[in-house]
């Protein structure tokens, strides 16, 4: 038995939740995978997992396993890197769980970092809501706001809010807002996120306030909200990183300059720094720096300029 390629399938399985995700991103057969954990529990002799038709999970023997194949192999890392092993390209698949404004931002960067890297492989995992990272056999996760899993391992990467937006044609036809109260009288679609949805909140020049809108027409998917919008159906509060774009073509145009919603603080997660395997440190550091970089222009004023007067009624 190969000791070391053992326990570090061993270890991926365990980050991962997934036999299947780690014969994947080892271009090797689940049986393959599956032999070499039941070589480590003939070896053992232990149970390494515990395994229902929903779940992986590590037994006791395992979870103490863990602990040591993880640091055995963080020193074969090193060993590795002082020898110079370390030069080449890294290689495989990472997935990476982003919101459908973190895609849209991060696509068209990704190629770069693909070029540079050609055995790289990314995933990405869009939901508007994540999931369990594990669950959802995630290696990295872009969140938006506080992290509820004190175990995750996190980098901050820059604050993002929403902007509340409309399509020209709509503001031809309905003149545009000129205070948060007068969102009552117009059509609003709806991102549908929770029991707060239909509650937008603003920090103005009199400070926070806080309006209930409603409308016709509501989707749990921000790339849909942000579809009608654009196609003139309304006004909706939409992700600051999915319409940038459409703000510097004119496609879409900023509204209520002086009631901005709050931003909130954006972290890379990703279950531990120990044992982090080249490809996925190369995508950490990209999403860190392609994330940052975003917030950074977002958080300048000038970027969005100020509501077109022609559209004040």
């Amino acid at each position: 038995m190969d000791l070391i390629t053992a326990l570090t399938a061993f270890s991926r399985i365990a980050e991962t939740g997934s036999f299947s995700a780690v014969a994947r991103e080892s271009n090797a057969s689940q049986s393959a995978v599956t032999r070499l954990v039941g070589q480590l529990e003939a070896h053992f002799g232990v149970r390494l997992f515990h395994r229902t038709t929903r779940r992986l999970s590590l037994t006791e023997d395992g979870q103490d396993l863990l602990g040591h194949a993880r640091h055995l192999l963080e020193v074969a890392e090193g060993m590795e890197g002082a020898l110079g092993r370390h030069r080449a390209s890294p290689t495989g698949l990472v997935r990476v769980g982003v919101t459908t404004a973190g895609a849209t931002l991060l696509t068209p960067r990704l190629f770069g970092l693909l070029t540079q890297y050609p055995g790289l492989t990314v995933e990405l995992v869009v939901r508007d809501r994540l999931g369990d990272m594990i669950e959802e056999r995630l290696d990295v996760a872009l969140q938006v706001g506080q992290p509820g899993d004190s175990s995750l391992m996190a980098r901050a990467a820059g604050a993002f809010g929403r902007t509340l937006v409309a399509a020209p044609i709509y503001l031809e036809r309905r003149g545009a807002p000129t205070r948060p109260a007068d969102l009552g009288g117009h059509t609003c679609i709806i991102h549908e996120m929770g029991p707060d949805s239909l509650l937008w909140r603003f920090d103005g020049p009199d400070g926070p306030e806080e309006i209930r809108v409603d409308g016709p027409f509501r989707a749990n998917n921000a790339e849909v909200v942000h579809g009608a919008v654009v196609a003139g159906h309304g006004i909706a509060m939409v992700p600051e990183a999915l319409i940038l774009d459409d703000i510097r073509a004119a496609r879409l145009i900023r509204l209520l300059p002086k009631h901005r919603s709050g931003r909130e603080p954006a972290f890379v997660l990703y279950p531990s720094r120990r044992h982090l395997a080249p490809r996925t440190r190369v995508v950490i550091d990209f999403l860190v720096e392609q994330v940052s970089q975003a917030a950074a222009r977002l958080a300048q004023d000038d970027v969005w300029g100020d509501t077109d007067r022609t559209w004040l009624v």
